[in-house]
Parts: C-alpha cells; structure tokens; sequence
C-alpha cells in the first residue's frame, strides 16, 4: 500500500483551496492501491488557511501572519505515519516543496518562493521510520 497527498488525489486540501491533481496518483487510489491523506488536515488545520513554511532552521513552521503552527504540522505528521502502519505502508508519494510533504527542496520560510534545501515535517518521520517517500510536483 502507498500513502498519497491528498492534494494529488484531487481533494481541495491545500492551504488555498486548491488541488495538485495527478493522474498516476488518482489511478493507483482507484486500483485500491493508495491511501490519501492531508497531513495538515490530520493536525486540525483547516481550509483555506494562511500559506506556511518551515523556518530557515527548520525547527517551526509559521504561517504568513507569523503564528507558530509547528503543533498542528506535528501532530499530522504523526497521524499520517499511524496511517501507514494500520496500513502497512511502506511508500509514499507526496507533494513537492509542502511545509509537510516536501522532498530535498522546500520553500525557505520569507514567503518569497525562494526554495531551500530540505525536507517537510510529515517526510521527515516518514523518512526516519523507514517509509520510501517520493515527491510530485
């Protein structure tokens, strides 16, 4: 079983309402085969919400307005990885450059679209608990 961004799924989950979809993604839902989830959503964020990124430290994560909403990215990080255990999980496919999903690059926390090195909270524990993660953008 592969864990997905909801986001890719199709699901208006973004913090603007928005969808990403992708087809390969929204096939592998269809054949059974994958599990969307929003770990922002999982953490009580709701939608649309305030765009945030991880600071440059990596250490929070703050919306635009400057509120530390590191707990809610905490917390749906932590449910998503007991998704992929109830599930057996061991892949995932999430969304490129997210606060919570992104892979090697994410924004860099001045909400310019300036990137930096690095991984979101959600990749980050899936990563250290043994889960494959791939990135879509």
């Amino acid at each position: 079983m592969i864990v997905v961004s909801a986001c890719l799924a199709g699901m208006h989950c973004r913090y603007d309402r928005q969808t990403k979809e992708d087809e390969e993604v929204v096939r592998l839902i269809k054949e059974g085969k994958a599990i969307p989830v929003c770990p922002e959503m999982l953490g009580g964020m709701t939608t649309p919400r305030p765009p945030s990124e991880r600071t440059p430290d990596g250490k929070r994560v703050v919306n635009i307005e400057g509120k530390d909403v590191s707990d809610a990215f905490e917390f749906g990080a932590l449910e998503t990885l007991r998704i992929c255990k109830l599930y057996n999980v061991n892949h995932a496919i999430l969304k490129a450059r997210s606060p919570s999903c992104g892979l090697g690059m994410i924004y860099d926390g001045s909400f310019t679209g300036a990137q930096r090195e690095g991984n979101g909270v959600t990749t980050d524990l899936l990563l250290a608990n043994g889960i494959i993660v791939t990135s879509v953008d």
